[in-house]
This record gives C-alpha cells, sequence and structure tokens, in this order.
C-alpha cells in the first residue's frame, strides 16, 4: 500500500492511493483531490481513505447488491451546474459559459452516455468533431468535461475516472494591441462618435477597465481629489459581481483622463456610463461606440478588450516594472502580465536601426604605470 501527496498549482492537495491485497492478486488506485486545505490535514485525509479502500478490497463481493445506477451526462449537467458552478459561487459569466458548453457541444455528442461509459475515444472523437475550432476553445470544452467527470467521483456518482482527458497544445501568442499612434487616431476620432466614447476609449486605453468594469463603475468610485479610482465591481448582463482578479485595485488617472471625467460628469445616474434615461449602458452599447471609432480612425483591429491590451503594452514599452502593470491591470497571476512584455513594430524597427548606425570606437587611453609594490609597500 501506498500513498502520495502532491500540491496542485492553484492550491489544494492530489492524493494517489495503492491498495494491493495481500495475496497480490487484487489492487485498487485512487487519485483524488483531498477535502481539506494543509498537507498533514490531506495526509490524514490520505490513510482514513485507505483503510476504506483496504476493507472494500477485502471485503468479498455480494452477488445480490443492487448495481449503482449512473446517469448520462445529460442527467448529471444540472446537477453538476448547481452544485459545482453556483454552489462554489462563480461568477454569472463563468456560469453561463459552461451552461453554453454543455449545452451546445457536450450534450450533443456525448449527452446520451452513461458517465463511466465515457471513454478515452470518446474524447478523441469529440476533438475531431470540433477540429474547426481553436484549441483554445477546444480546451475550453475540454476541461468542463474533466472538471464534470472528476465531481462525478468525489461525489461517489461513478467510482474512478473513466477516461483520460488531455488538452490540445496551445501556442503562446503576444497580445494584440495599438501603437502609440494609432491609439491617439481612435482617441481624436472619438470626438465625431460622441462624448461617452471618448470616455469609453480613455477607460480603456489609459486606466484598463474592462468592459464590464467600465459599465459597473460608479461616480463613487472616481476621487478626481486624488486623481483615482477605484475598481471594486464588474456588470455581466446586469449582474454586477467582483471584478476577474477577485479584488478591488486603484488605478491614478492621466492628466486626460481626469478631464474626460470632468467633462463627463452628470446627474441622471450613479453610473458613470449611462444612458440619458439614466439606465446603464449594455456591453452592446460600449462595443458599439468603440467599433465606431476605430472604423472612423481606420483602424484594422477592434473591439474593447483590445484597448485593455493597448493599456499594458504601452506601460511595458514604456519601462514600467511588471509588478506595477500587475497592480494596475489586476492580473491575479505575474505569468499572465508578462504576456504583455513586449514591443511594437516600430519599436522593434528602431532597435534595427541601431545595426545600421556607423561603429565609433572609443578610445579609452594607455594604462600607465604609477607605482610598484616593493616588499609590501607602495613607491610612488
Amino acid at each position: 500500500m501506498s500513498v502520495t501527496i502532491r500540491p496542485y498549482r492553484r492550491g489544494g492537495w492530489e492524493v494517489d492511493i495503492h491498495v494491493v491485497a495481500p495475496d497480490g492478486m487484487r489492487e485498487v488506485r485512487e487519485r483524488k483531490r483531498a477535502p481539506v486545505s494543509s498537507r498533514s490535514a490531506a495526509s490524514r485525509w490520505a490513510e482514513g481513505r485507505e483503510r476504506v479502500l483496504f476493507e472494500r478490497l477485502m471485503k468479498p463481493p455480494q452477488d445480490n447488491a443492487p448495481p449503482k445506477e449512473v446517469p448520462t451526462l445529460r442527467e448529471f449537467a444540472s446537477r453538476f451546474i448547481n452544485g459545482h458552478a453556483r454552489a462554489n459561487r462563480q461568477k454569472p459569466s463563468g456560469v453561463a459559459a459552461k451552461e453554453m458548453i454543455l449545452r451546445v457541444h457536450l450534450m450533443p455528442a456525448l449527452g446520451h452516455k452513461k458517465l463511466d461509459a465515457i471513454k478515452s475515444e470518446d474524447v478523441q472523437h469529440l476533438k475531431s468533431r470540433l477540429s474547426t475550432k481553436a484549441a483554445k476553445t477546444v480546451n475550453n470544452i475540454l476541461t468542463v468535461l474533466n472538471v464534470l467527470l472528476k465531481k462525478a467521483v468525489d461525489w461517489d456518482v461513478i467510482d474512478h475516472m473513466p477516461c483520460a482527458v488531455t488538452l490540445l497544445p496551445v501556442p503562446k501568442t503576444s497580445m494584440s494591441f495599438y501603437d502609440f499612434d494609432e491609439y491617439e487616431r481612435l482617441v481624436a476620432a472619438t470626438s465625431s462618435v460622441d462624448a461617452t466614447a471618448h470616455l469609453i476609449v480613455l477607460l480603456g486605453g489609459e486606466a484598463g477597465l474592462r468592459c464590464g468594469e467600465m459599465i459597473a463603475l460608479e461616480w463613487r468610485d472616481v476621487d478626481l481629489g486624488k486623481r483615482q479610482i477605484c475598481v471594486q465591481r464588474s456588470d455581466w448582463n446586469g449582474q454586477v459581481t467582483t471584478p476577474k482578479g477577485g479584488r478591488l485595485r486603484y488605478v491614478p488617472l492621466t492628466i486626460r483622463l481626469a478631464a474626460a471625467f470632468r467633462d463627463h460628469r452628470h446627474l441622471r445616474s450613479p453610473n458613470v456610463l449611462s444612458q440619458d434615461d439614466g439606465q446603464p449602458l449594455t456591453r452592446q452599447m460600449v462595443q458599439y461606440r468603440v467599433l465606431r471609432a476605430s472604423r472612423r480612425a481606420k483602424l484594422s483591429q477592434d473591439g474593447v478588450h483590445i484597448l485593455r491590451h493597448t493599456f499594458c503594452s504601452h506601460l511595458a514599452m514604456r519601462g514600467a516594472p511588471p509588478r506595477a502593470i500587475q497592480e494596475l491591470a489586476g492580473h491575479r497571476e505575474l505569468g499572465m502580465t508578462q504576456r504583455y512584455m513586449h514591443l511594437s513594430q516600430a519599436a522593434l524597427d528602431s532597435a534595427i536601426r541601431l545595426l545600421d548606425q556607423p561603429f565609433s570606437v572609443q578610445s579609452f587611453g594607455d594604462i600607465l604605470e604609477t607605482g610598484r609594490v616593493s616588499e609590501g609597500k607602495f613607491n610612488g
């Protein structure tokens, strides 16, 4: 018998229990997440689980025991959403994404299969079915399937993982962003849209706010005296939650953004971005304003989130430390911030132009003997 405890990358502990009968003819192995937080507690839990598995292995099977009724994926889906995603208070956008993946991808392909009948070959067939999708999209779908099956094991719906779920390799790519000239053209183009579009572009490009954070921003979060804003809420289809990183952050204002706040000041709503009747803007309204401005600026890329990429990239290109960018952007992990540590094509061209410059040899002069050491003494 053996017990191995491994840390998960994002916290928690995995226990790997291997139990062999004394005659060596029967064995059972179980790998699952320990429902405790510390390593010592995980070790105690694993030892108890090891005893349970050993007793189960040594107990002779009962022929008259009724077989466990295993639900199909379609029957288990709602239990998974309610008992895992909603019970753990995941963000509404995350719950909706899981529901969409189940409805659009997993149920049509595997919904009729019992959970313990989903084999590794079925997973490979699912990958083939998703061959037109991006690798990251396929991995999101596979991750939902993997977590669903692991929860079924944790809740004793099935005895063990019935298959292996291997993710696709995803190449690391740099984030798209506007260079300095493109961004200034976009800011200038907002004057032909409206004042709200101007503020939206500055909130994304000079404060790094996500679309939902812009919509949920209230005037009480704006401190023009200290010239900073507090980002502590995010809106998703009318549901207000915490920001994506799970914590609030303070972002100092640029001179241009502070002036835009003063010009945009109104009393019709507590929300900074609102319609004429005081109702908050929707995501579609925010996205449409950015789209109009980008088209008038004749930019090939558009979208609200590229403004956030631009914010992080411009900070990196101007020499801001990665840790500072992480705090301002609200990234949970520094690894996400590192994806923005790149340069624009213009900056790369400038670096190559250094090779075109003539090389000048710097003369350092001759080294002169100013003295010598003799018998442990300096002679001048």
